[in-house]
């Protein structure tokens, strides 16, 4: 726990975040085992990063907004930018990120970045609620990012973990090429349906995108249990990622993503952006919660 991280509990859960980020820093079951990976730096240094104002990369680092270039890196700039609690609660937190003269030099916008995360029982909600509050049109995307301990802390090996989607996933799949950008890739002999079975063969190309959704909730876990069932109904993508031999896998629900390979137009053209209006609102919600042995079948 760092100096200024949050802590909210409830009987069943208890979480940890991080102003820096608005970053889930640890989310524990009821006995105080890790679900969440610990960011050790031997593989990855993030635990559950949010991806604002784009997801993935932009081509060459760059953008164009109404003729002018921009630069922003991978997954945008919110997850290096501090957020200020704006309500602290035993079972609920929010933090909030507002755009600034830094903000304004690589992303030319006026926003209101909230994210707020409660718990209640064996579940842990999170919300966050974009708001244009300048006066010309906005383009934005969102991404959530956790990474999940693989193996889960109940005696499974590692091999038989899977991820169990509520419809077959039967859309082409994507992958990133070596400069981070979308491209179409085979589709994987581990996902048959709506099982993922997971190994580290499965991302020796990185990332698997699926950018046409059947469905919107997911398990994740081995087949006896306990096993985390995650919700995201507003999001439309879903990255599944880990490095080879890594104890995580990152499951990420996606407002938008990379831009595909041969991209030339502007960031309102980008697939995934959504637009808003001057004093607009967009939501985007991402449910996690820990399920027993008799419902690890069910999406």
């Amino acid at each position: 726990m760092t100096a200024d991280t949050r802590t909210i509990s409830s009987p069943g859960l208890s979480a940890e975040i991080n102003p820096l980020g608005a970053e889930l820093w640890a989310l524990r079951d009821a006995q105080g085992r890790d679900l969440l990976w610990n960011g050790d730096p031997a593989f990855w240094t993030g635990r559950a990063p949010i991806l604002f104002p784009i997801v993935g990369n932009v081509a060459g680092d760059r953008y164009c907004v109404d003729g002018k270039t921009y630069t922003l890196p991978r997954h945008g700039f919110a997850r290096r930018r501090r957020f200020v609690p704006v309500d602290v609660r035993p079972d609920r937190v929010t933090l909030r990120l507002v755009s600034d003269d830094e903000t304004r030099a690589v992303y030319p916008f006026y926003f209101q970045l909230d994210l707020g995360f409660a718990i209640s029982d064996a579940r842990l909600d999170v919300i966050a609620e974009l708001i244009n509050t300048g006066d010309a049109p906005l383009p934005a995307s969102f991404g959530y990012h956790p990474a999940f301990l693989w193996s889960l802390p109940y005696g499974a090996a590692r091999a038989d973990h899977t991820i169990e989607f509520e419809a077959a996933e039967t859309a082409p799949v994507y992958r990133p090429d070596a400069q981070g950008l979308l491209v179409p890739a085979s589709r994987p002999p581990q996902l048959d349906g709506r099982t993922l079975t997971l190994d580290d063969a499965l991302f020796a190309d990185g990332a698997l995108v699926f950018t046409e959704l059947a469905g919107h909730a997911l398990s994740y876990g081995a087949r006896a249990g306990p096993r985390i069932r995650i919700t995201y109904p507003d999001t439309p993508h879903l990255g599944v990622w880990s490095l080879k031999g890594a104890p995580f896998v990152c499951i990420e629900p996606w407002q938008g993503h990379a831009d595909p390979a041969g991209f030339t137009g502007e960031i309102w053209d980008k697939p995934g952006i959504v637009r808003l209006e001057p004093g607009a609102r967009r939501v985007w919600r991402m449910g996690i919660e820990l399920v027993g042995s008799d419902a690890d079948s069910q999406a």
